[in-house]
């Protein structure tokens, strides 16, 4: 009896056993799976990310295969951008040396008088038209770099009838003058300029003829007077002429000789082929800097002045003494304006011709002018010649006021 109670009893302890082992088993199976599906999402959140970051790896190795390709472009770049700075420093000095340049060549004045000899003889003027290719241009040539850079500019030829104004002014096909040598530095130096400034240049040829202003350029003439007038900003202008825009030498060249053609040629004794007017060419200079957006405008004068003679000399008579009268009165009129400078009146009489009128803007003030004096080396012209240098050394005895860009 003893011995069954122990065997059931045994018996019971191994089923207690059993039961907490199966417990045991069916909780380590139930942490088996709920482990199981945790590590399934952790292995695929590890290869998204492994995916990923393969994609990146292609991509940032293909970012840097691009910019070891791009490295010889960015030195070239680079080589590129510095030479241009190189280029701009140099033009920039450039441009400062030839500013500092034309001041030193105008100070103290800003009136600069030049004297040229016709050739006595046709031999003669075969060696003496040599000079006026380099010579002549070499006194004007540093006015071209004043007008690009916003100032006023003269340039005129004086002297009596037959002396080689039109000759120093307009020159030949074979022998440019100082018009188309002014304006042919004027698109080089523009052209130079390109990277920093932009121009626009425009060309008007009016003639003072009779103390009356005509437009060389206009196809048709107008019945009606063309007059001065003022603008707003003080300068000085003639509404309704024709303004020529010129991007070439070439252009240039044309407008020049359209307006020589139709300039009004007269004759008299002393010189067959006179030109009985004084003929100014106008260019008118536009320029926008393209660093700071600075605009500026400047206007160039080349003026071809009507030959300076007594009426006794020149026996004319009828409308050539009209021409003659009315040329005399209108460089009287410059030499009172010429006097009224020089003496500093508060008054100088520019509407007393429309020659100085229509030179206002650049006779005074802070404009720059030149002049060349036309001289005949001949006995019989002694007094016109005496009388001409009078009238260059009271030019020469300007002081204008000081240079400043419009």
């Amino acid at each position: 009896m003893m011995d069954l109670d122990n065997v059931t009893f045994r018996t019971l302890s191994q089923d207690q056993t059993i039961q907490k082992q199966a417990e045991d088993i069916k909780n380590i199976s139930s942490r088996y799976e709920r482990d199981k599906k945790y590590w399934a999402i952790a292995v695929n959140d590890l290869q998204e990310k492994i995916k990923l970051m393969h994609e990146e790896h292609l991509h940032l190795s293909r970012e840097a295969h691009e910019c070891a390709d791009s490295i010889p472009d960015c030195e070239c770049e680079d080589l590129k951008v510095s030479t241009t700075k190189s280029k701009l420093r140099e033009k920039s000095s450039l441009m400062r040396f030839r500013r500092l340049k034309a001041c030193v060549i105008f100070l103290p004045r800003n009136i600069r008088v030049f004297c040229r000899c016709r050739p006595l003889s046709k031999e003669e003027m075969a060696v003496g038209e040599a000079p006026l290719k380099v010579d002549v241009f070499v006194d004007a040539s540093p006015m071209v770099v004043s007008v690009l850079d916003g100032y006023n500019v003269c340039i005129f030829a004086y002297g009596q009838t037959g002396t080689g104004k039109t000759f120093t002014m307009e020159g030949t096909e074979q022998n440019r003058g100082v018009n188309y040598r002014t304006l042919q530095q004027l698109f080089e130096i523009a052209k130079e300029r390109s990277e920093t400034f932009s121009y626009s240049i425009s060309v008007s040829v009016l003639e003072v003829y009779n103390e009356q202003i005509r437009d060389l350029l206009a196809t048709s003439p107008s019945s009606k007077r063309l007059e001065i007038k003022q603008a707003s900003e003080g300068c000085h202008h003639v509404p309704g002429i024709v303004e020529a825009k010129v991007e070439n030498i070439k252009e240039v060249w044309s407008v020049l000789q359209a307006g020589s053609n139709a300039r009004a040629i007269g004759s008299n004794n002393v010189n067959e082929h006179s030109s009985r007017s004084h003929c100014l060419l106008s260019i008118m200079v536009r320029s926008k800097n393209l660093i700071n957006g600075e605009c500026t405008k400047s206007k160039l004068w080349l003026v071809d002045l009507a030959g300076s003679e007594r009426l006794a000399k020149t026996d004319v008579q009828g409308e050539r003494l009209k021409e003659a009268q009315n040329i005399n009165r209108s460089l009287s009129a410059l030499g009172d304006v010429i006097s009224a400078l020089a003496n500093k009146s508060s008054h100088i009489p520019y509407r007393n011709s429309k020659l100085t009128h229509l030179l206002q803007d650049s006779l005074g003030g802070d404009s720059k002018t030149l002049m060349f004096v036309q001289i005949s080396p001949s006995d019989q012209d002694l007094g016109e010649t005496l009388s001409s240098l009078n009238f260059a050394t009271r030019v020469r005895g300007i002081e204008l006021g000081p240079e400043e860009a419009s």
